[in-house]
This record gives structure tokens, sequence and C-alpha cells, in this order.
């Protein structure tokens, strides 16, 4: 069983980082894979190239087992869809193997926007990773398509190819790509945010100065 975590990672940083480690070892997952997409659709444009988000999650991962990079996104022009990606990963590994998407909560509540949002679920399981004792902000269309696919227990994720629901609740740090950005922009040190490896090659690259 796989998780898929993707975004933008522009940069990576410990907000990623904690909750799919969380995920990974919960769940007993054999991998999650962090695809950086390519072109963003519900959001503005990254601000990093393509090479230098890759070179960073590249850096952030590498000393952790069972973190794995995925570049599939990058090398596929136009918008960058969750469909799309599930649908070369179940070309590449089968029908069988159970896939999960992590999503965050916020996220999650915007499902019905995204591209072929209700075969999404067919194709991997959603994994909603949540701070501990938040609301379910859903619609009630959302909610009606949601509740009949909500799974109780982790592992019966394991046990089917995609399909199901797990709200899962993980440790939320309060950090974001924005807040990164704008600090190194006023020269301030974004250190204890990130991984060093990371904040070594963008000041490396001379990234996001003002």
């Amino acid at each position: 069983m796989i998780g898929v975590f993707g975004g933008t990672f522009d940069p990576i940083h410990f907000g990623h980082l904690r909750p799919a480690l969380e995920i990974l070892q919960d769940l007993s997952l054999d991998e999650i894979r962090f695809v950086p997409l390519n072109t963003a659709v519900h959001r503005a444009q990254p601000v990093a190239t393509a090479r230098q988000r890759l070179a960073m999650v590249q850096a952030a991962v590498a000393d952790q087992p069972g973190f794995v990079v995925d570049a599939r996104e990058l090398r596929r022009a136009g918008g960058s869809y969750s469909y799309d990606t599930l649908a070369s990963l179940r070309l590449e590994l089968g029908p069988q193997l159970p896939i999960c998407l992590l999503t965050g909560l916020d996220a999650f509540a915007e499902l019905p926007t995204w591209h072929r949002w209700e075969e999404i679920a067919g194709m991997a399981h959603l994994v909603v990773m949540r701070r501990p004792g938040a609301d379910e902000a859903t619609g009630p269309k959302l909610r009606r398509w949601l509740e009949p696919r909500l799974a109780a227990d982790p592992a019966a994720l394991a046990r089917s190819p995609g399909g199901l629901i797990l709200l899962r609740d993980v440790t939320q740090l309060d950090i974001s790509a924005t807040a990164i950005r704008s600090r190194i922009a006023q020269a301030l040190s974004p250190r204890f945010l990130l991984p060093t490896s990371v904040l070594a090659f963008i000041e490396r690259e001379g990234l996001y100065r003002s």
C-alpha cells in the first residue's frame, strides 16, 4: 500500500513532512510518493522552477526511509490534476495495489471543484489529514458523497485498491510556504521551519529574495 502526496512544494517544509511521516507510520504504508506539480490549477503558479522544486523535495526526503520523490507531473505538460496522476500510477502499478491519496482538510472541502472528482475515489483511497478536533467543513453535496465511503478502521484500506475515505488526525504545524518565501524576501531566516538541506539549497540558488 502506498501514499501519494502532491503539492507545489515551493518550498517543501515541516508542515508537509511531519503529517506525511505520521501517515506513513500509522497506516503502515510501504512508501509515500511526493509528487511536485507542474502547472497549478487552483492556486498561483510556483515561484521556483520545476528543477528547483524537485531538487528541494529530493533534499528534504533523502534521509527518510519510505519517502520517495515522483517527478511524473513535472514531465507532463498542461494543468496538474490528481485524476491524471492516479491514472498514470494505475497503469504503472496495476489495478489491485491499494493507493492512498493524501490531502488536507481544506483541500478536501473543495473536492467537488477537482477535475473528475467523483472518479478519484474509485482509483484510490482518500486520506484526509486534519488537525485533532477539527470539524469537517463540507457542504451537503460532499457530505452525502462522503458518508457511505467513510472508513472507521485504517486497516480496511489495505483490503481494497481504493474507494474509501479515512479522516486521520495528524500533527499540523502552522507553517506555510508563502510565509517562508516572505521571510526570505525580507532577509529574515526561515530556519527551523524547513529542513536544513532545503534551506541550504535555497541559499545556494538565491531563491525567493526580493
